[in-house]
């Protein structure tokens, strides 16, 4: 990397999940005022709660969320990894905006809108994605542990879940975040902040 480029951070993501989707508009908006630049991949709640107990409609919900990773991992093989963040966008600004629900019509349209091939589309019901979909999930767990969800994040060797905040935030309040979230993060020996949720998402 040389002295003046911009700092990679890459971030993972399941189009399911609506606080990823709040987390990614986030760094989208620090990626305007610091010199970051964000690569994308795919992990999957499917496949992170596959072997938990878990309640029957989450479960219910999951085998839905098949679907839009094994599209992402499909776009990502034929086009590169280049490709996901503009994806992503359509994807969730569809299903977390629009309120609509993955169906053939969905991906389609998501596809044709990210500039892709929209018979990619196809990918959602077919498990030969789903290898690779396990080795990019896998990837991005590794670096923080089970116990976690979607985002995971990692900007110069520090891993972490998260940030969960709602609604965006934007201008100097995205990048305060953002500052303090790396000084935690890179801390030797930290492993956790948390406190309850008292707002549902937010996405304006």
């Amino acid at each position: 990397m040389t002295e003046n480029a911009p700092t990679p951070v890459d971030f993972w993501f399941d189009p399911l999940c609506p606080w990823a989707w709040i987390t990614s508009r986030w760094i989208l908006e620090v990626e305007k005022l610091r010199p970051i630049e964000v690569r994308w991949h795919v992990m999957s709640l499917s496949v992170l709660n596959e072997d938990k107990d878990i309640p029957d409609d989450y479960r219910t919900m999951l085998a839905d969320a098949w679907g839009p990773v094994r599209v992402c991992i499909a776009a990502e093989q034929k086009y590169g990894a280049e490709v996901l963040g503009r994806l992503y966008t359509e994807l969730g600004t569809r299903r977390h905006h629009e309120k609509q629900k993955f169906d053939r019509a969905f991906y389609e349209d998501a596809l044709t809108a990210a500039g892709l091939d929209p018979a990619l589309a196809d990918a959602a019901d077919s498990t030969a994605y789903d290898e690779a979909l396990r080795a990019s999930h896998q990837d991005g767990i590794d670096r923080v542990g089970q116990e976690v969800g979607t985002p995971v994040i990692e900007v110069e060797g520090s891993a972490f879940f998260g940030p969960v905040v709602t609604p965006i935030p934007r201008g100097e309040a995205a990048v305060k975040l953002w500052d303090g979230v790396v000084a935690v993060a890179s801390t030797d020996g930290f492993f956790e902040l948390k406190r309850t949720r008292t707002r549902d998402p937010i996405f304006d």
